[in-house]
């Protein structure tokens, strides 16, 4: 068994590694092998690799994404494994690592010392239906509201993720009240981010994004969220455990209405 670095020349022998009710894990991948503050590793048993991981940095938080083992070499403590050697490959200065557990995961990562802190509640199918009028307070991203945007992600998130959003800002969308943005929605970040300071926008905006999805996932303590879709008809489908390692941050689980994906919260 040994642990090596991933590239990008290893992506085409991940499909074999594909969990059934993922989306497609080769984009992500590829991200990760491409970008500064990713580190992706994987498991090789006999030529063949049997597990794989990453970690992603921000300033003084770490995400632990795309923790997969291949079917054929589960129940040997791989998972464990990857999970220790991520953690332990961060930098010093990393305070908290965050994961997405799904339900197989959950118990591998009690193991290595994680909690729970939150869920995520999974809606899908959701249709508006018709007659539905949407804020004329949402507007499309301008220049002069990007600093408003990162600090509003700040304050929710308490983490430092100025280097996503700006790679998704050009599409995204505002709303903006006497020029103050009180949230956002950025459709290509992921499953579409959507982060407001007060149930009011965050719904509105929540409303914005299902006029052309049908899925959503936010933590559970987003009541005004919950009896959005509750209202609506549509009950949750999932849940899955947002857990942590380290020190606890302030994070604002009420003010998230869609969350970015598994490997980012």
């Amino acid at each position: 068994m040994d642990i090596q670095h991933l590239t990008e020349n290893d992506i085409n022998a991940l499909r074999e590694l594909q969990p059934d009710d993922w989306n497609d894990i080769t984009p992500s991948i590829e991200f990760y092998t491409k970008s500064s503050f990713c580190f992706p590793k994987k498991v090789v048993i006999d030529n063949k690799i049997a597990g794989i991981g990453t970690t992603i940095i921000h300033k003084n938080t770490a995400w632990l994404a795309h923790v997969i083992v291949h079917k054929d070499f589960r129940k040997r403590g791989i998972g464990l494994l990857i999970t220790k050697t991520l953690v332990e490959s961060l930098p010093a200065n990393i305070e908290t690592v965050y994961l997405i557990a799904t339900e197989l995961g959950a118990p591998v990562y009690e193991k290595a010392g994680f909690i729970t802190e939150s869920e995520y509640l999974f809606f899908k199918d959701v249709h508006l239906g018709e007659n539905h009028q949407f804020s004329d307070r949402i507007i499309p991203f301008k220049y002069e509201f990007r600093n408003g945007i990162i600090q509003t992600d700040q304050l929710v998130s308490n983490e430092e993720r100025t280097k996503f959003l700006d790679m998704y800002l050009e599409n995204g969308f505002v709303y903006v009240q006497e020029n103050h943005v009180r949230g956002f929605y950025l459709p290509d970040f992921g499953e579409g981010l959507i982060i407001s300071t007060d149930p009011e926008s965050g719904s509105a905006l929540l409303k914005f994004h299902l006029k052309s999805n049908s899925k959503v996932s936010f933590p559970s303590e987003n009541i005004a969220a919950t009896a959005f879709l509750n209202d609506l008809g549509f009950k949750e489908f999932k849940r899955a455990k947002r857990m942590r390692l380290g020190i606890e941050r302030s994070v604002k689980f009420d003010s998230i209405f869609n969350r970015i994906s598994g490997s980012l919260g």
